[in-house]
C-alpha cells in the first residue's frame, strides 16, 4: 500500500518543479489561471498546474488511442492495400475518453 508523502518529499517534489519544462508554456498556463482568478507570481504553482494538464491530456489522448483500435479505427481512408498505419484522432474516440474523465462532449449535429 502506499504511504502518504511526508513533507520532506513534497519538498524535494517542489524544488524538482523548477527544473521541470512542461509542455505548455508557463506563460499560458499562468494566462489561464488568471482568467479563472488565481493570480499567482510562485513558478512552482504555475508549474504545477502544467503538470497537472499535461497528465490530462496525455491520459485522454491514450484513452482515445485504446478506443480507437477497439472500434477497429475505420477512419483511416484510402484504400485497404494502403500501408499507412496511422492512427488518427476522431470525435467518436474522444466522446468516451473524455467520459471516463467526467467530461461530456457532443458532436453538432450538422456541420457546414
Amino acid at each position: 500500500m502506499n504511504k502518504p508523502p511526508t513533507g520532506e518529499d513534497l519538498l524535494t517534489f517542489f524544488k524538482s518543479l523548477d527544473e521541470f519544462t512542461p509542455s505548455l508554456p508557463d506563460s499560458l498556463t499562468a494566462h489561464y489561471l488568471a482568467q479563472a482568478g488565481l493570480h499567482t507570481s510562485d513558478p512552482r504553482i504555475i508549474r504545477l498546474v502544467s503538470l497537472a494538464a499535461q497528465k490530462f491530456v496525455t491520459e485522454v489522448a491514450a484513452d482515445a488511442l485504446v478506443h480507437s483500435t477497439m472500434r477497429g479505427n475505420p477512419s483511416t481512408g484510402g484504400s485497404k492495400k494502403s500501408r499507412d498505419k496511422r492512427n488518427y484522432l476522431t470525435v467518436e474516440d474522444l466522446q468516451p475518453a473524455l467520459a471516463d474523465m467526467g467530461v461530456n462532449i457532443k458532436k453538432p449535429a450538422y456541420y457546414m
